[in-house]
């Protein structure tokens, strides 16, 4: 990188550092340094950070998950013309206090009427675990089911992604597929809009 193009980055992220630097000029390498290492370090979670995830998708249906008749979480899905292929994002707002590690262990439970091999399963689980976090009544997650995988967004911000596509068709099976554990909600997802 030049040293032109690095003045431009650290005059962007950090506004005076040069005036600072001229009656220093031993820090400016070190502030430069650390300025940029600093900038660079954010740019994978930028490419996460869409302003808008769901542009592009229609809302599809909506519908609620219960287990033993106590109300877990509303689910509504966007998509484009196809509901079950991706782009497509599935929003789970929740109504009871879970623990991230249930939510990765729930998945993969579901996920293994799909036929899934137990060594997928188990890293899949194990990238769950440590990409979910514990939810409250009036937390939500979004899923998002793109081609090379699947991103996830915690009340509005970026989590992490598991680019893995096999991954993200088993996890979005869950609640797409015909073979689902609660076709209701299946049903109610894939309502056409406005139908």
């Amino acid at each position: 990188m030049s040293s032109n193009l690095n003045s431009r980055i650290v005059d962007l992220i950090v506004p005076g550092v040069r005036r600072f630097s001229a009656t220093r000029p031993h820090a400016l390498a070190s502030v430069r340094r650390r300025e940029v290492v600093l900038a660079l370090a954010g740019l994978p979670f930028a490419a996460l950070a869409n302003p808008d995830p769901l542009a592009g998708l229609q809302r599809w249906g909506n519908g609620e998950f219960r287990r033993f008749g106590f109300l877990v979480y509303e689910a509504t899905l966007w998509a484009a013309d196809d509901p079950v292929r991706p782009p497509l994002a599935l929003r789970l707002d929740y109504k009871r206090t879970i623990a991230g590690s249930a939510i990765a262990e729930a998945s993969v439970k579901e996920m293994r009427k799909f036929g899934s091999d137990e060594a997928s399963l188990q890293r899949w689980g194990e990238s769950m675990v440590k990409l979910f976090p514990n939810v409250r009544p009036g937390d939500h997650i979004v899923g998002i089911y793109r081609t090379e995988g699947a991103v996830f967004l915690f009340n509005g911000q970026a989590i992490g992604e598991i680019a893995d596509p096999a991954f993200a068709r088993q996890f979005f099976a869950i609640w797409l597929d015909p073979r689902t554990s609660a076709p209701e909600l299946r049903a109610a997802l894939l309502k056409r809009p406005g139908g």
